[in-house]
């Protein structure tokens, strides 16, 4: 598939949010802010947000709910590429924040810890047809050790927020299939596809999501491993695949994974818009990079969006 260089320069792009007048708004986690990319591939910051936002969705409400794994270490590559090395030094803990792009990008914290376990590492969110929203907290790890991590379900008015899963391995990528009955769970070192089922708003069967009884898709061969990923109108989750392979992994149930490639390395994650929903952008991070191309298929229209 021919990929178009939207802009390059960005510091670690994730989160991809596609907007109705063709901009595509995102995080850059190493600078830590909200950065508008217009059609032309110009940048303008939106908002500065600390710590180190990960994943991004509009509410609705219109403003844009940022989830934050509150910082990383980096390594800097040859050509100026950057990759993520542990936990930063200021860390202090994970968050979910609110930015009201129509007041000047004005950041609110909503929350920072559930029943009293802190937010260690969000990661990616989706918002439910309900107005609520999942998220999942990859934790976090020292090189010895990592954080079992966990799903959440909060209100966008920062009024409540309850675990609704726990004992993931690296959860990241999350998206809701098009009649809202599953919720897709990317396992990054796993590479596997958790399926679990929503029974009501921030609702799931603790059958579904036990690490004995969980439906899943996956894992792929090899040292492949899961990122972020968005859902096709059809139901195909589109998982940001790293490591042995760069691009987007397309996963059906009882069927092998489509894998789309895209330049790499470090593709982590996909968003679609457009007319049709068959524009899809994509963002190669390490590279800082934004690529945009023509999906075979359309995306599925989120609940809110730009």
């Amino acid at each position: 598939m021919a990929m178009e260089l939207v802009t390059e320069g960005l510091k670690f792009p994730e989160g991809p949010i596609a907007m109705a007048d063709g901009s595509v708004i995102l995080v850059e986690i190493n600078t830590q802010r909200l950065t508008r990319v217009l059609p032309d591939g110009r940048l303008e910051v939106i908002a500065e947000l600390g710590g180190g936002p990960n994943g991004a969705a509009v509410g609705p409400d219109g403003a844009i709910y940022v989830v934050n794994n509150g910082g990383f270490g980096w390594v800097e590559l040859p050509g100026g590429k950057l990759a993520t090395h542990g936990t930063a030094p200021d860390y202090r803990t994970g968050s979910v924040q609110r930015v009201d792009v129509t007041s000047g990008g004005k950041v609110d914290v909503l929350y920072e810890e559930c029943e009293g376990r802190q937010l260690r590492g969000p990661n990616d969110i989706v918002f439910d047809a309900h107005g609520g929203f999942y998220f999942t907290d990859m934790g976090k790890g020292d090189g010895e050790r990592i954080d079992l991590g966990a799903v959440y379900y909060a209100r966008p008015d920062g009024s409540m927020i309850k675990r609704v899963a726990s004992g993931q391995i690296t959860p990241n990528g999350i998206g809701l299939s098009p009649d809202g009955k599953t919720l897709y769970v990317a396992e990054s070192l796993t590479s596997r596809l958790l399926m679990m089922a929503v029974t009501g708003p921030g609702e799931i069967d603790p059958s579904s999501a036990s690490l004995m009884t969980a439906k899943v898709m996956g894992p792929l061969p090899g040292t492949q491993f899961f990122d972020s990923l968005a859902v096709e109108e059809d139901g195909g989750v589109c998982v940001a695949t790293i490591g042995g392979f760069d691009g987007i992994s397309v996963m059906r149930q009882d069927q092998p994974a489509e894998q789309i490639a895209v330049p790499g390395p470090f593709v982590t994650n996909i968003c679609f818009g457009g007319d049709d929903m068959r524009d899809a952008w994509i963002t190669s991070s390490t590279n800082g990079r934004l690529y945009k191309t023509r999906w075979p298929r359309p995306g599925l229209k989120l609940a809110f969006n730009g």
